[in-house]
């Protein structure tokens, strides 16, 4: 019992001495040590120093390896790993598992709309919600259990190696949480509610049993759960990695078709009501498939929009666009300037300005040359202050701002106010038979003396016929553009549109007025 004791003890001292040598402060003292060693005894005292604190370290377990590497942890966020300790984490716990008969798990955590918070709130708040959250999660968790901050702003959870684990139970753990997350958080004096999807796969159904295979089967999950939130829960399949696989060859597909310039800007002509000459063009992505010939909008721009690659293709368009102006200009034909679509990623980029003034300067462009087309959708449901400041500030350049799709995005007149809009652009939803249809004519009718009232300019879409045309000139509409005035159409094909549209004017009766 007396041997019993002491060995007790003896542990305990060591536990004691390995927790006070962990904690990292204490290590700026072993110079200080070591020097004192060898002023107080010489070489003696400084080799028994150096050689014995080693093996103090060790016996004391103060460098076990899973602690050190646990110490070291990186990572901005407090306690938390980042992903080669996570990915070390697991491979521990599968080596653990097929050791003794048990089984783990990862677990990967996507907050939902995610954009929407960044915008609202900047990065600054973001990291603090990412803080709060992993508390709230970890505190939810094991003892033995991990947690890591990935690169896309998502977190991993390493569950510590347990004799029984299946779907049913990850699905309980991945639902408590999501419960963890979604009280409120307080940002200043606002609360702000927050939400995650969550994707997790079994150690027995990852692909390979590596730490790694295992982390990046849970992330293929979460982005499956992503896509179906919010608050969505997915476990690992292995047609999963097959549908991602297919869309990472699309999305470089997608690349290629954009850095070859497949995928470039058609443009068509906007014209005014009152003389009939050109007043702008629309630039409208159009791909050249080199086997398939065009392919529709309707089909490809959803695909890039899947893909992340909306700010790729922005970039194409106004390099594009800024491209034909200066082709333009040389030629000697007058275009007063050429609309962009833009989307809300690319509005989302604080340094947007920075960039459009850029790329106006290296093409020796004045802003005034360049429209920026906004949906309305954008204005009507963002509250979004990188957003707002964007249109501000390409407005205070000189940027025309069109609002595109007026009329079918609720916005309120008080948000429209809150823009610098320049120009509202009518729906082709209510130019369709607006020469036949009084219906029609009354919302038109609205449209355009709310554009007065608040001193917009105005543009119709989609006019093909010459009744739509002259229904929309009468009623007051100051610009009109669609199939009737011209196809979207390659540059190639745009000095020669010109070129007969002006011959047309010229040719065109004009009323003289006899003095009185």
């Amino acid at each position: 019992m007396v041997m019993q004791d002491i060995a007790v003890r003896v542990q305990r001292g060591l536990g004691v001495m390995a927790a006070l040598l962990r904690r990292p402060e204490l290590m700026l003292f072993v110079p200080a040590l070591t020097l004192g060693a060898f002023w107080a005894g010489g070489e003696t005292a400084l080799l028994a120093v150096a050689l014995g604190l080693p093996v103090l370290l060790v016996a004391s377990g103060a460098m076990r390896p899973g602690e050190a590497a646990a110490a070291g942890q990186p990572g901005g966020l407090t306690g938390l790993a980042l992903r080669p300790q996570i990915v070390g984490a697991l491979d521990n716990s599968l080596r653990q598992a097929a050791e003794g008969g048990l089984t783990t798990g990862c677990l990967v955590l996507q907050f939902d709309d995610a954009a929407r918070l960044l915008d609202q709130h900047g990065r600054a708040a973001q990291a603090d919600l990412l803080q709060v959250s992993s508390d709230r999660i970890c505190a939810a968790l094991r003892p033995g259990d991990t947690v890591a901050r990935l690169e896309g702003g998502g977190l991993a959870v390493a569950l510590g190696a347990v004799r029984r684990l299946d779907v049913e139970t990850l699905v309980q753990v991945a639902a408590r949480l999501q419960n963890a997350v979604s009280p409120p958080m307080i940002l200043g004096v606002q609360s702000v509610y927050v939400t995650c999807s969550v994707g997790f796969c079994l150690a027995g159904r990852a692909p390979e049993q590596t730490g790694r295979s295992l982390l990046d089967a849970a992330q293929v999950a979460a982005d499956e759960a992503l896509r179906h939130g919010p608050g969505a829960i997915r476990a690992f399949a292995p047609a999963m990695a097959r549908t991602r696989a297919d869309r990472d060859a699309q999305r470089e597909f997608l690349e290629i078709a954009l850095d070859e310039g497949q995928i470039r800007a058609h443009f068509q002509p906007q014209v005014s009501t009152d003389t009939g000459a050109l007043t702008g063009f629309e630039a409208l992505a159009r791909w050249h498939h080199p086997d398939r010939g065009l392919v529709s909008p309707g089909e490809f721009l959803p695909m890039l929009e899947e893909a992340g690659l909306s700010e790729r293709l922005g970039e194409v368009m106004l390099f594009n666009s800024l491209s034909a102006m200066v082709r333009w200009d040389k030629a000697g034909l007058h275009v007063p300037n050429v609309a962009v679509n833009f989307s809300p990623a690319e509005l989302r980029n604080p340094r947007l300005a920075e960039k459009l003034k850029w790329e106006l300067d290296r093409f020796n462009l004045t802003p005034d040359r360049l429209t920026i087309e906004v949906l309305e959708t954008v204005v009507a449901q963002t509250e979004n202050d990188v957003i707002s400041g964007n249109i501000a500030a390409l407005a205070d350049m000189g940027c025309g701002i069109d609002l595109d799709d007026f009329g079918t995005g609720h916005a309120s007149i008080t948000n429209i106010r809150r823009f610098p809009v320049r120009r509202l652009k009518v729906d082709r939803s209510f130019v369709t038979h607006v020469d036949q249809d009084r219906e029609q004519q009354k919302m038109v009718s609205a449209i355009l003396s709310l554009a007065e009232r608040l001193g917009l300019d105005t543009l119709a879409e989609g006019v093909e016929t010459p009744g739509e045309h002259a229904m929309l000139a009468q009623l007051g509409c100051a610009h009109v553009q669609g199939f009737g005035i011209g196809r979207p159409m390659p540059f190639e094909e745009t000095a020669d549109w010109m070129l007969r549209n002006r011959a047309l004017l010229a040719a065109a009766p004009r009323i003289s007025h006899r003095a009185g």
